[in-house]
């Protein structure tokens, strides 16, 4: 995967920058000390779904659609998308901070902004009753296989899939695996859980009607995570992270009837990109 060989590009010349530097002594290490510090982390992220059941209930319909698949929509890499001031929410992205309440122990609240978009003209099997009025929607189905056109269903969180979250993570220093003696270079490893909340805002126009497009909080989620931390100068970090977690969103808003709603649940596996410092305040 592209980004799986970005990762590690990254995390390679982060390493012989340092390593590299054979010519300068490095200082014996003194002790880091974590506890009491505060961090904060702005990143990127480029995520892949399982396919989900996505039941439609309105008074005058109620179906599922079975096995729908998804994709995320990264930006196209530039400097101005991925760092202009405008466009800082346009990427996938991920934004936190937290707390180091014990040494090797952090607690954080974050948003992981995903994006999703059901894949356009795919066919899947339908169960369930359609009553509009329209006959080329109408009927009991079955199974039968119907085509996602744009006439019968648009559904996408792409501003974005909100994934509002609490984590509990440990954090490790492993330098010494690599025979690293400095306070100035530290690579450390991350990993823990989270849950939370599910804020996104849905773009849908479903079975000819009127588009819906607005924020809803609509469900949970839970999520696990490893990552790969290298810290610079105590203070400075880049890290990349592997998350992947489960999503259910029973309350999804299809159109501005109050009567109208979808639910799926699905899994989700991201792949993240970081750049953080950590600081005390006091």
């Amino acid at each position: 995967m592209k980004t799986n060989s970005i990762i590690l590009v990254v995390l390679f010349f982060s390493f012989s920058s340092v390593v590299g530097q054979g010519n300068i002594p490095i200082s014996k290490k003194s002790k880091v000390t974590n506890k009491g510090k505060f961090f904060a982390y702005w990143g990127w992220n480029w995520a892949g779904y399982s396919d989900s059941d996505i039941r439609f209930k309105g008074a005058d319909y109620d179906f599922t659609l079975q096995n729908v698949s998804a994709q995320d929509t990264p930006s196209e890499f530039t400097f101005k998308k991925y760092f202009g001031i405008t466009n800082l929410t346009k990427p996938q992205t991920n934004a936190r901070i937290g707390y180091f309440f014990k040494e090797n122990y952090t607690i954080s609240i974050g948003v992981d902004h995903m994006k999703y978009v059901v894949d356009k003209e795919q066919l899947v099997a339908a169960n369930g009753t359609i009553n509009i009025g329209n006959a080329q929607y109408d009927g009991v189905y079955n199974g039968q296989q119907v085509q996602l056109t744009a006439d019968f269903l648009r559904l996408e969180h792409t501003d974005g899939l909100n994934y509002i979250n609490l984590q509990l993570y440990r954090f490790d220093d492993i330098s010494s695996w690599f025979g690293l003696s400095s306070d100035r270079f530290q690579i450390n490893m991350t990993e823990g859980f989270g849950a939370g909340v599910l804020y996104p805002k849905t773009d849908t126009s479903l079975l000819g009607m009127e588009r819906h497009d607005d924020y809803h909080l609509s469900g949970f989620g839970l999520s696990a995570g490893v990552g790969l931390n290298i810290t610079f100068f105590k203070h400075f970090f880049i890290q990349a992270d592997l998350k992947g977690g489960y999503i259910n969103m029973p309350s999804i808003k299809t159109s501005l009837n109050v009567l109208d709603s979808a639910s799926q649940s699905f899994y989700f596996l991201q792949n993240n990109i970081l750049i953080g410092g950590k600081f005390s305040l006091f």
